[in-house]
């Protein structure tokens, strides 16, 4: 295991000893002890986890030796003894970096070693953060994050890689469940900003009356309910992306909002009058045709071409050939992985059926299709009757029609019990409900056994 360095920066040889001393007794500690500010400054290339300086040094006060510490290693914490309690130059010291203050005493080699113990739990929560957002990097990798190899998709890719390159805004279009968000963190988890916040936000599903608040924030008291300021999604993604998704779905009056805040790269939230400075790189998409929305007078033209900036427009499945192969393979591998299942293959007369439905739900209707399918497998390989379409057909047991779920669930029972010969124990594990629950609805007659 890696030791922690400390540097204690301390003239008074007598206290140096007992904090060394001291803070040496966890075996992870590797302390170096220095008697003037040069000598720590002149070390500073040794890279230590933590600097605990006296703030009255024979060459250098505390103030200035803190300065030119985070000078040369700002993220490096530094702990201030002190032989004088000074309100006033505490307060001094906090705001020029310092992370804690002490005033030297019996118990200041309690209260940093109490220190050291936060500010290593702080490093690592940080270390794993970094590792985490590196992981997501390899995960939104474009050839990990989105498989195909039509000619389609192969354009695609090379759109991405023009995107992630630049800061450029993003503008993503295609039917709903094409993987518009996929390709939104694909572009963020690729670029420069990948290390930075991304933030996505679904604009049609908040509430026109909670919308300004949630993009742009609000200070306390700016309307019944705010007990306290609150950041927005803007100020959230600072110095990284937002992702607008649905953004056709904004009124006017919130486009016209959005428009200033791109252009002046700044915000002020609701009910307060400080402008918040906006680094932020900006994804948005829509399933609908925004040039269309603004001949038709429902999107603001000049937010159009602010936000246009590199046109993608994701193919639908149905014209991507055998990506739609590659995908269920993949999804399919996917879920046996997450489930714990053994390998599941596909036969040839599956193989067919996929190849044939022409997927209204694009992607996102495939990989629901494939975990079903995978359920509902017996053997090693999906068969074509464990495949089911949710809008293919009537014959099929969920139809293209509305209904309410507790019809939808009258349905998938129902074909179950036709499948499975009436055999309620084994749908009822299958589908992974109760028996009772078969039983009452057949008593209640909202489902019929098969003769």
């Amino acid at each position: 295991m890696e030791q922690f360095r400390i540097f204690i920066v301390e003239d008074d040889p007598w206290y140096g000893e007992i904090l060394e001393y001291h803070l040496s007794l966890n075996p992870d500690h590797e302390i170096y002890r220095y008697t003037s500010g040069k000598d720590c400054l002149a070390n500073l290339g040794k890279k230590p986890g933590l600097i605990s300086i006296d703030y009255s040094l024979p060459d250098i006060n505390g103030v200035e030796l803190l300065k030119k510490i985070k000078q040369q290693v700002p993220d490096t914490p530094v702990v201030v003894i002190s032989g004088q309690e000074d309100i006033s130059t505490a307060v001094d010291l906090l705001k020029q970096g310092a992370s804690d203050y002490f005033i030297k005493d019996d118990n200041t080699k309690e209260l940093l070693w109490n220190a050291i113990i936060r500010i290593k739990e702080h490093q690592s929560l940080k270390k794993e953060v970094e590792e985490l957002k590196e992981e997501l990097g390899h995960k939104y990798d474009f050839s990990k994050a989105i498989k195909g190899n039509s000619r389609a998709m192969v354009r695609i890719f090379s759109l991405l890689e023009k995107a992630a390159k630049t800061n450029i805004n993003v503008s993503v279009t295609g039917e709903t469940g094409t993987g518009k968000e996929v390709i939104a963190k694909a572009i963020h988890y690729n670029s420069e900003r990948k290390k930075k916040p991304f933030v996505a936000v679904n604009m049609a599903a908040i509430p026109r009356e909670l919308i300004e608040s949630e993009l742009f924030g609000h200070e306390k008291g700016a309307f019944t309910g705010a007990a306290a300021r609150k950041s927005g999604k803007f100020e959230e993604a600072n110095k990284g992306t937002i992702f607008l998704d649905e953004i056709a779905e904004l009124d006017l009056s919130l486009q016209s909002k959005i428009l200033r805040v791109l252009q002046e790269r700044e915000l002020i939230r609701v009910g307060g009058n400080e402008k918040v400075s906006l680094d932020v790189r900006l994804i948005v998409a829509t399933h609908k045709n925004l040039l269309e929305e603004v001949k038709k007078g429902t999107f603001r033209e000049d937010l159009f071409y602010r936000i246009m900036g590199l046109p993608i427009e994701l193919p639908p499945l149905r014209e991507r050939g055998d990506d739609i192969l590659l995908l269920a393979k993949f999804f399919l591998d996917e879920f046996c992985k997450s489930n714990k299942l053994k390998a599941i293959g596909i036969s040839p007369e599956a193989k067919e059926k996929f190849m044939k439905y022409n997927y209204p739900g694009n992607v996102r209707e495939l990989k629901a299709v494939i975990d079903l399918s995978a359920v509902m497998c017996d053997g090693e390989s999906i068969k074509e009757e464990d495949i089911y379409f949710a809008s293919a057909s009537s014959d099929d047991f969920l139809s293209a029609s509305e209904k309410t779920m507790k019809e939808y669930t009258s349905d998938i029972i129902s074909h179950f019990l036709k499948k499975y010969n009436n055999n309620v124990v084994k749908v009822a594990d299958k589908l992974e409900i109760g028996k009772s629950t078969i039983y009452k609805m057949i008593q209640n007659n909202e489902i019929t056994l098969h003769q």
